[in-house]
Formats: C-alpha cells, sequence, structure tokens
C-alpha cells in the first residue's frame, strides 16, 4: 500500500492589535495621538472629560479598522494633574506610563516649532519606540498607592506654612523698617504691646492704616502658626500609635541620634514608606546626589550632582549630614568626612557634605530595610 501523506498544515501567525495613545494635558483641552503603527491620528477633547476620552479611543479603533481585542498603550508627562488620570487608565484595562517630562528628547535647535499638535506627536512616537524595545529612551515615573501619596499630604501642608510663616515675618519687618522700626521677633505674644509702644524718628506713634495692616499680618502669622502646632501634634500622635508600617519606619528612624521628627517623617513618607530599591546605588539616585560627568572627546569634566529628584528630600539630607558631623563624631561617616574633607577649605567641606549626605541616605535605607546600624553610630533604645 502506498503510503498517504497527511494533510499539510497552514501555518497561523497572531499579529496582537496594539492602539497607541498619547496625552497632552493642559488647563482646558488635551490633545489625543492615535496611531497603529501605520498611521497617526490627532483630536482634541476638553481637559478632563473621561467620557469624551473614551469615546475618541473607540472611534480610533474604528478608524484603524481594529476589531475584537485591541491592547492599549498609552502615556502622558508627569505634572501638575498628578496620577489620577494613571489609575482611571489602568481600571480601564489601558496599560499607561507616566513620563518624566525632563527626560525627554527635544530638538537642540535655537528656534524650533511648539505646539500640543507637536508634542502629542513627538510623545506619541516615543511611545512607539518605548514598547518597540527602547526601554532606555525616557524614564518612568514610579507611581506611588493612593494611601501612600496621601501619606505626603501632612509634611508637605508643613512645609507650604512654614514658607507662609516667613514670609508673613519678613513683611512685617519690611513694613516696619519703612519707618525706621525693628523688632526681634514679631512671632511672640507681647508683640501687639511692643508695636503701640513703638515711635518714629519723630517721636510720633506708627501711622494708623500702617498700624493696622501689621496686625492683620500679625494675626495671619498667629493662625499659620497654629495649624503648624496642630499638625506636629497629629504627626507625633500617628508615629507614637504605630498603626501602620510607615509610622513604625518613622518611629525606628528617630532612635538615631541626629535625627529629628521633622527628617524622620519625610525621609519615610518621601521616600522609603512607597518606593523599594533594589540596591545602595538607586537608594544613593533617588535624591539627585549622583555625579554627572562630561567625558566628551579631549573635554572631561564634572558637573555636579544630578538634582534628580525632589529638592526638598535633597536639601534635608544635606542639612541632616551637617547635623551628622555634629551628633555622631564618632560614627564612621563622620571620621571620613573629617579625614578626607577636613583639612580643606569652606569649598573642600561643602563637596565632601554631599558626599556624606549621599552615604548616609543609603545607610538609613540599609538601617530601615535590613537593620544594620551605621557603623559608629550612637542610638537610643527607645523613643
Amino acid at each position: 500500500m502506498k503510503k498517504t501523506k497527511g494533510t499539510p498544515r497552514k501555518k497561523v501567525s497572531i499579529i496582537e492589535k496594539v492602539l497607541h495613545l498619547a496625552f497632552e494635558l493642559s488647563q482646558n483641552k488635551w490633545k489625543l495621538a492615535f496611531s497603529n503603527g501605520e498611521k497617526i491620528r490627532t483630536v482634541t477633547v476638553a481637559a478632563r472629560n473621561l467620557e469624551q476620552v473614551q469615546e475618541e479611543i473607540e472611534k480610533a479603533q474604528v478608524r484603524f479598522k481594529m476589531k475584537g481585542d485591541v491592547r492599549i498603550l498609552s502615556c502622558y508627562e508627569a505634572g501638575r494633574d498628578g496620577f489620577w488620570l494613571h489609575r482611571y487608565l489602568l481600571s480601564s484595562g489601558i496599560e499607561n506610563v507616566v513620563v518624566d517630562s525632563s527626560s525627554l528628547e527635544v530638538n537642540r535647535r535655537k528656534r524650533r516649532a511648539k505646539t500640543d499638535r507637536i508634542d502629542a506627536r513627538k510623545l506619541l512616537q516615543m511611545l512607539m519606540r518605548y514598547h518597540g524595545g527602547e526601554r532606555k529612551l525616557w524614564s518612568v515615573v514610579r507611581v506611588p498607592s493612593v494611601e501612600a501619596e496621601d501619606g505626603r499630604q501632612l509634611n508637605r501642608e508643613l512645609e507650604a506654612l512654614n514658607k507662609e510663616r516667613t514670609m508673613h515675618r519678613a513683611r512685617i519687618r519690611g513694613l516696619l523698617i519703612q519707618q525706621g522700626l525693628e523688632v526681634r521677633n514679631p512671632s511672640t505674644k507681647r508683640f501687639l504691646k511692643e508695636l503701640a509702644a513703638l515711635c518714629t524718628w519723630e517721636g510720633k506713634k506708627i501711622p494708623e492704616d500702617l498700624k493696622e495692616r501689621v496686625v492683620r499680618e500679625y494675626e495671619r502669622l498667629r493662625m499659620v502658626e497654629e495649624q503648624m502646632k496642630v499638625l506636629r501634634k497629629e504627626r507625633d500622635r500617628r508615629v507614637e500609635s504605630g498603626a501602620t508600617a510607615s509610622y513604625r519606619m518613622v518611629a525606628q528612624l528617630r532612635t538615631i541620634y541626629g535625627i529629628g521628627k521633622t527628617s524622620s517623617w519625610d525621609f519615610v513618607m518621601e521616600m522609603f514608606a512607597w518606593r523599594k530599591f533594589r540596591n545602595r546605588k538607586e537608594a544613593g539616585a533617588f535624591a539627585g546626589l549622583t555625579p554627572t560627568p562630561y567625558d566628551s572627546g579631549g573635554s572631561q569634566r564634572e558637573q555636579g550632582i544630578s538634582k534628580a529628584g525632589r529638592g526638598r528630600l535633597r536639601a534635608l539630607i544635606i542639612q541632616i549630614g551637617w547635623a551628622w558631623l555634629r551628633f555622631q563624631p564618632q560614627s564612621k561617616l563622620s571620621k571620613w568626612f573629617w579625614q578626607r574633607f577636613g583639612h580643606g577649605g569652606k569649598r573642600m567641606r561643602k563637596i565632601g557634605i554631599v558626599a556624606v549626605a549621599r552615604r548616609l541616605l543609603i545607610d538609613l535605607w540599609r538601617y530601615l530595610e535590613h537593620g544594620v546600624i551605621p557603623e559608629g553610630a550612637r542610638v537610643r533604645s527607645a523613643i
């Protein structure tokens, strides 16, 4: 008998349908750019109108003849709109990434055209390149959870109130200096009595309207200080309760001499509570304390630290670096600083304190993550 050949099977290739979507966000209008990999479609919708966004997504699928299951990939730049849109897109089954705007490629010509339409199309092209394999094309923002983002509100409100307090104090001093007068501390409770007793160079009382303005400014100052007092008490109460892992981390940091109430809270809520670091390099680079060398051709120089991340956290860890030298003089880190930079001038010590800040940030991460106490550091038994 002749052997009969089996029925030949056809090779079936399944090509995944992918719709790319880029958002260019603004106050009143959003520009949406769609692409199926070949064509690009750009539309405008009202800002924060999610129903219109969904309608345009459906229209784009019809326009590009995408039926059935379609994988939607989207992106937008991190900014004022925060992360609520990211969470909405994820809940709708859309794979979204939030991009650090400072990492985007730009045309380096002196004059370049810039419109929302151009920016949206450029962002769309970079999104396709990113999912095409160019993972280092831009920097993707790590989005915190809703709880972690909410945990930042207290310390950021305190920061804003502190700036407002400084503004009121400076304004009171400025108004009085215009009359040749000066007060030591406008925040004291006896300030109004001191104000009533002040006289100009002629021996006359302060003009009435000016005096009333200073009084109102003082009342606003007192209100800000009262709010700061309430927030600080609430912060201490939460840490003492130890209700969450974040509060326990704050209490753990406070056991180290030189780490106070404000710095421990800010370090945890802005950094350690929500971001997991794989190694010391990631922990040190989070605050933008890593060097940025410039080595091109015959030119080699150091451009300084990268200054990535939040400036408040970077300034705080540098301040704590100076405090560390004072409160932890026998630690390995302090001895290293004085041996390496102690014999130099003021500029050398300023350079050295940045290195101390980066190493200290890594030591604090190790202490919270692995329980490793910084070498030679003094630690309290309990808070």
